[in-house]
This record gives structure tokens, sequence and C-alpha cells, in this order.
């Protein structure tokens, strides 16, 4: 039987925050799950079972009981490789989108959450769709209006699918945006990206104050803090402050603003990526 890509269920215990007594009785009462064995017998769960686990974890959150959460996670479509259902629910999205129809919106990411893992729903649907509306902003094809919108509507389901993002016994990461920036959408998907990947997040959001994210790091005790900037002005304008804290806990930073000239003045260290891909050098780092 093959193991490769596959996870046992404490390490998906570790990842959802579900208990793995809870696991069991969902696998026993309502056929959540169907694992493989390995040769020693234990049970081997596949990313298609990461993505159930999360899909009851939404709907429990929304109030259903857990038989109806596990009928409705049982009569979903079976996820399919990205290409042969992204094209036409993300130009839904998009056009949507930009004629300020939100209903419409929310449809198209119902059907793409549906059929797309969390990290493929990230890295191939909404970072692409943010680069290309911001594109056209620059080129004059939208509007400040249109660009706004978008960004508000996706920000909200991305935040909406963080709920849980506390949850947990992973490490935990304490991100933020330091003063005046306003941009923390990029820092949404990398605590989607980090939870995904079995970490706990404590989530400031936009602009938020050095004293005030030092105060939360004495609070949670962090394995990492991140900071992401757009503008290096955001990070240049609070150095000393940023040194003093990498002096207590592991610094990160990243996004357009940061550098690895910026993270080497603060003793700070540098993620040169993108946020999933933020996340998943951060995981790697961090153990």
């Amino acid at each position: 039987m093959p193991d490769s890509g596959y996870i046992r269920i404490g390490d998906l215990s570790r990842r959802s925050g579900v208990s793995p007594e809870l696991l069991r009785a969902w696998e026993r009462r309502y056929g959540l799950f169907e694992p493989d064995r390995s040769p020693g017998r234990f049970r081997l769960y596949s990313d298609a079972d990461v993505a159930r686990v999360q899909a009851m974890q939404d709907h429990l959150a929304r109030g259903l009981s857990a038989a109806q959460a596990a009928r409705l996670v049982l009569a979903a479509p079976t996820r399919e490789e990205p290409g042969l259902v992204l094209d036409a629910p993300l130009l839904e999205l998009r056009e949507s989108l930009l004629k300020f129809d939100e209903v419409g919106a929310h449809a198209a990411l119902d059907r793409l959450l549906a059929v797309l893992t969390l990290e493929v729903f990230l890295r191939d649907a909404v970072l692409p769709l943010l680069r290309e509306i911001g594109a056209r902003w620059k080129r004059g094809e939208t509007t400040i209006g249109q660009e706004h919108f978008a960004s508000s509507v996706l920000r909200g389901r991305l935040l909406a699918l963080g709920r849980s993002w506390g949850r947990g016994v992973g490490p935990l990461a304490l991100l933020a945006a330091p003063p005046a920036e306003q941009h923390d959408l990029g820092l949404v998907v990398l605590g989607l990206g980090l939870h995904d990947r079995g970490w706990r997040v404590t989530f400031l959001g936009a602009d938020t104050p050095i004293e005030t994210i030092a105060d939360t790091a004495r609070r949670v005790s962090p394995d990492a803090i991140v900071l992401v900037a757009l503008a290096p002005s955001r990070l240049k304008s609070v150095l000393p402050a940023i040194e003093a804290m990498a002096k207590e806990w592991r610094v990160y930073l990243s996004g357009e603003g940061a550098s690895a000239g910026i993270a080497a003045r603060v003793k700070a260290q540098y993620l040169n990526a993108g946020p999933m891909e933020a996340a998943g050098l951060l995981a790697e780092t961090v153990r």
C-alpha cells in the first residue's frame, strides 16, 4: 500500500485541531473516511480526508449537526484536477466582482471551494485573480471602486475560512502588517497556508502598532512573528522596534516591501516568496 503523501491520525489531528477520538467517531458513525492501511495496519489519511475534516468544521461552525455536516461533506463532488474545474468559475468570479455582484461572486467561490483543495484555491485562483485585478487597475482598465470591492469580498471570504486557525497543537505564528500598511490580503493568505500545514495563527491584521505586536507576543509566546508589508517605508519607519523584537522572538519579514537587506539590518529572517510559498518556507524552517 503506498504511503507517500499519506498521514496518520495524529498528524491529521494536529493539522485540523480535531481530536483523534472525534475523528474516529466521525469515521465510525458517518463513514466520513475510508483510510488506507500501512503494512503495520495503521490508518493512513489522504489530502482528500484533510479536506473533508475542513469541510466538516465549516459546516459545524454554521450551526449544523455533525450528522447533517457529514451528509453534506459526503455528497460533495470528488475533487478534480485544477485545470479541469478552474476556468469557468474563476471567470464567473472575476466578472461578478467587476460588476459589484456579491451574490454571484460568492456562488463562484462556492463552486471553486467545492472542487479545489485550500492550497490550490489560494495559489491558482485567489492570488492570480488579485494580481490581475491590481494590474488592470494600474492600466486604468478598472476603477478604484472595483478594486476595493473585489478585495473586500475576497478578504471577507478568506477570513471566514480562517475561523478555526487558532485551533490545534502545532506551532503558533503571530501575523501582522506594520504601522500604515493598510493591505493585509497577503497576510490572510499566508495565515491560511500556515494553518493548512498544521500551524495555529494569531492574526492582528493591517496597520498594527509595533508596540501592540510586541505586547501580543508576550501574551501568546509565538514560535514566529511574521510582518508583511507592500512598501519598504512601512518597515523602515519602525526598524529599531523590529530589531528589539527580533532579540526576543523569531521575526520574519515578507511582502514586496521586505528585502534581504532590511531583514539583515534588524536581524530578522527574509521570506523571499509569495504568501503560499512563504507559508511553506516558514513551515520548513520552524518545526
